[in-house]
């Protein structure tokens, strides 16, 4: 190796141990400010102050993290890391002081905001890549030169205004996208990686193997349980897609499971993961401080519309099953469920921990997360599991990947802040949300297709998390002023962001599964979103009849799941064409229209009463029997 190639090596190593600083005082950063450490030692601290540190040691971890040069270009990096970190470190220092002066548009606040505004879009174009980015720059650009369309909707701006309230005011970057991302989210990131460093995603394979591994196409639903119960907890489909799907798509490949099958079933649940209580996914702390709500209440209303996510996977994939005559291979050793449970106790043990300190003691999420990771962290060390414990090593080393593992979302929570702040400053939130209702010339359906397109279309490559904060900002008062129940409209949003992940063109959960799989991007997406078909039709579903998402009686709420249930079971048997025995058309269309009739509010979409799903569930369930009858015969 020559010298200048020696040095280059050098100057990587060093960069990378850099990265790795960053990363670890970002964790403890975050640690301390969850527990209170500022105000224990007296110390008087902006939240401002604090958002600004972690993202100063984000944009300095980013650019680290995410090359764009070689070899000794790698210093390009290293200038714009430093660039961003001082910048932000710039504000978090002497924010006190900046808070009353940046209305008058000092010169280094004019030079702070442009660096950061430049570094964080950056940023996000290495993390995420140009989806998003391409949506930041664009309403940027709409800021400066918005005034000049011919279909303007908002006043003229000047470029230093619009650039320090974008990046130093609460209502922009310093607002409420990352204040949760660097509080809430950053805490059960936390726990997420300790879980996966004591050897957590392996005991959600083994138990999902346990539960449901003997059952009649056991690979298939072994991917779709464990990939649920670890994706609640990672609240992140690309990242459950690829933790489950090492271990699960293989399995399914082997049970005679197609390529193009398997991936789809991975991608589905993986990303379903991301509105799976107790934890969800980070979109969902932001729903609870946009609606200003408890986060328990948010739970409660994702109960049913996830439970209806995954029965409808599950049941498509034990109907295929079925159909193709497909077991677990005889190779693979299926562990008793007591078993498992013995051996990995103390790994639901946090999960009590946080659940009960959440919901009965009313905890901060945050300090209910890091309750629940401490508690992991310490029986990992003293309770093995399959023999092995994780070292102290490995659980410190959980401390700097967590930086690593909240960069994407801190950027991506920084870039929505600098959306919502243009949105504010030009108007064009007001003025967006009364042109929608004017498009939509008061058809609540028209409003909702509306919707859902432009969720779709913005989730193009985007992550859920930036989706969520977009629509929320953009769509969600257009919703909430047309009548729609406030926590029924922001799930209709989080679903369809979330649905982004697997709808092609663009579909990233589907595509990194094909990756693992082999199989075709494009066919994977089209397999995952007719196997998802009920997840299209559920937000529509919350919208027009809230008790869905417990907003009403109980009695209504019960009817509505039930009739949703069957209504499912009904259209997936069509949809596949295969229920007990292959299904003649007739009995295919005669089913699909029956499933639509139960799953859909009839009594709202028609004003009238329940009798039309009544009917459909009893002719249903007629029809199921009809069906049933020969082969019992036989």
């Amino acid at each position: 190796m020559t010298e200048r190639g020696a040095g280059a090596l050098r100057l990587e190593r060093a960069l990378q141990w850099l990265a790795w600083a960053m990363a670890g005082l970002m964790t403890l950063a975050a640690i301390a400010y969850a527990l209170d450490v500022p105000r224990r030692l007296s110390i008087a601290l902006y939240t401002e102050q604090y958002l600004s540190l972690i993202l100063a040691l984000t944009l300095g971890t980013a650019f680290l993290k995410y090359p764009a040069f070689k070899g000794w270009l790698r210093l390009i990096d290293l200038a714009c890391a430093l660039a961003g970190f001082g910048a932000a470190f710039y504000i978090a220092l002497f924010y006190p002081v900046l808070v009353n002066e940046l209305v008058y548009r000092p010169l280094d606040g004019k030079i702070i905001s442009v660096i950061i505004a430049l570094l964080t879009i950056e940023a996000v174009r290495r993390a995420t890549g140009w989806g998003l980015t391409v949506v930041v720059a664009a309403f940027m650009v709409y800021g400066l030169f918005g005034h000049l369309l011919p279909f303007a909707m908002s006043r003229q701006l000047l470029w230093d205004r619009l650039f320090i309230y974008v990046v130093a005011d609460t209502n922009g970057m310093l607002g409420l996208p990352l204040m949760v991302a660097s509080i809430v989210v950053y805490a059960f990131i936390l726990m997420g990686q300790v879980l996966q460093a004591s050897g957590g995603s392996a005991f959600f394979n083994d138990l999902a193997m346990a539960v449901v591994g003997r059952a009649k196409g056991g690979a298939a639903k072994i991917a779709v349980v464990s990939s649920f119960l670890f994706g609640s907890v990672s609240g992140s489909a690309v990242a459950n897609v690829v933790a489950s799907g090492v271990v699960t798509i293989p399995m399914m490949k082997r049970s005679g499971y197609s390529p193009k099958f398997a991936a789809a079933t991975e991608s589905l649940a993986s990303t379903g993961g991301q509105l799976a209580p107790p934890i969800m996914g980070a979109a969902a702390f932001l729903m609870a401080e946009f609606l200003q709500i408890s986060y328990a209440t948010v739970v409660l209303a994702a109960v049913i519309p996830t439970a209806l996510y995954y029965f409808s996977i599950f049941l498509y994939v034990h109907i295929h099953a079925t159909a193709q005559g497909l077991t677990i291979p005889e190779d693979v050793e299926i562990p008793r469920v007591r078993d498992v449970l013995r051996d990995g106790w103390h790994f639901i043990l946090p999960f009590v921990i946080l659940i009960g300190t959440l919901f009965w003691l009313n905890w901060r999420p945050e300090l209910s997360a890091l309750a629940a990771a401490g508690s992991l962290a310490v029986l990992a060390l003293v309770v093995p599991y399959r023999g092995a414990k994780p070292s102290v090593r490995d659980l410190l080393g959980v401390i700097p990947g967590t930086g690593f593992g909240v960069v994407e979302i801190i950027a991506i929570s920084a870039s929505a802040g600098m959306v919502i702040g243009v949105l504010n400053i030009t108007g064009l939130s007001f003025s967006l949300t009364l042109q929608l209702v004017q498009m939509a010339s008061g058809n609540l359906f028209v409003l909702l297709l509306i919707a859902a397109l432009v969720s779709i279309v913005l989730g193009m490559g985007m992550p859920t998390v930036g989706v969520y904060v977009l629509l929320a900002s953009l769509i969600g008062p257009a919703l909430v002023r047309a009548g729609i129940d406030p926590i029924a409209a922001h799930m209709f949003l989080l679903y369809f962001g979330m649905l982004s992940m697997i709808t092609p063109p663009v579909a990233l959960a589907s595509f990194t599964a094909a990756a693992i799989s082999g199989s075709k991007p494009m066919e994977t997406g089209f397999q995952a979103v007719k196997m998802g078909w009920v997840a299209y039709l559920i937000p529509f579903m919350v919208v027009l009849e809230p008790g869905l998402v417990m907003q009403g009686a109980w009695q209504d709420i019960v009817w509505n799941g039930a009739g949703a249930i069957a209504g499912i079971v009904f259209a997936t048997g069509a949809i596949y064409g295969y229920i007990w025995r292959p299904l003649r058309l007739w009995e295919r269309g005669a089913l699909i229209v029956l499933g639509i009739v139960a799953l859909l509010p009839v009594q709202v979409i028609a004003d009238t009463s329940h009798l039309p799903n009544a009917l459909a569930l009893a002719l249903g369930g007629a029809l199921l029997l009809y069906i049933r009858r020969p082969r019992a015969i036989a």
